[in-house]
């Protein structure tokens, strides 16, 4: 197997080298690049490798751009920092993702899985340029930092970090603020939903979108659901849907 090391901290690809080469010793890293642009060169100038290992925060730029500028003919695992929460959904057939610090387990299934499912006799990879595109606007998406309310004649803005949750009633939309003061919101909460911060937001049914600062404590409500306690807010009857328990679970770590 031949692959390409794409990762520009000298000790990171130092290091993932060494763990290529100890799950196989005869996997052969043909080259070392550190940038969008020594990357994009040498894949225009070079057979393609059996498989790329890229990290995606490079110095130049995200790996994504690499993409953009050539058409790459195999399959990649990147090596990231970004929280796994995040990246879940980005995961494909053609691509998978592996979290620095680089565990040697995670390695050998993330190869494993290669072998698997890319083996000789499969058909060339098709790359998905849609999927590409929606992962590089997800991880440069600029979420809201603040909601404009209306109290009375005057107009006030609420720092995101100062709500304890947002919530629908009587098909309208509230925010509940650390301090227990209600504001109207001339959004929906599916609109809300695609605003705000998912590391920080979670839509645990369909009245409400809970901040996790918020939360004091989570307890058992049946043999299928959670139920929420906050540190600020009376309110302590919002249930987690059954449907979202595992999600917010995984959310919550």
């Amino acid at each position: 197997m031949k692959v390409v090391v794409i990762e520009d901290e000298h000790l990171a690809a130092k290091r993932l080298i060494e763990l290529i080469q100890k799950y196989n010793s005869d996997i052969e890293v043909l080259t070392k690049l550190g940038s969008v642009k020594r990357s994009v060169e040498w894949f225009n100038n070079h057979p393609h490798p059996d498989l790329v290992f890229m990290d995606i925060q490079l110095g130049d730029g995200l790996s994504f751009e690499i993409f953009e500028q050539t058409l790459l003919k195999c399959p990649v695992i990147f090596t990231t920092a970004f929280d796994i929460y995040a990246l879940r959904a980005f995961k494909v057939n053609s691509i998978d993702y592996l979290l620095k610090p680089i565990d040697f387990d995670e390695l050998c299934n993330a190869l494993a899985k290669f072998e698997k499912d890319f083996s000789s006799n499969k058909p060339e990879l098709k790359f998905q340029p849609d999927k590409i595109e929606e992962i590089l606007h997800q991880l440069t998406k600029q979420f809201k930092s603040r909601f404009v309310v209306k109290v009375g004649l005057h107009i006030r803005p609420i720092e995101v970090i100062d709500i304890q949750y947002f919530y629908s009633l009587e098909k309208a939309t509230f925010l509940c603020t650390n301090a227990n003061k209600n504001y109207s919101l001339d959004y929906s909460l599916d609109q809300i939903e695609r605003l705000v911060d998912p590391h920080q937001f979670f839509r645990v049914n369909r009245k409400y979108l809970v901040h996790i600062s918020a939360i004091q404590e989570v307890v058992a409500y049946s043999s299928s659901r959670l139920r929420i306690q906050f540190k600020q807010s009376a309110i302590q009857d919002v249930i987690v849907s059954r449907e979202k328990v595992s999600d917010f679970k995984s959310w919550l770590e």
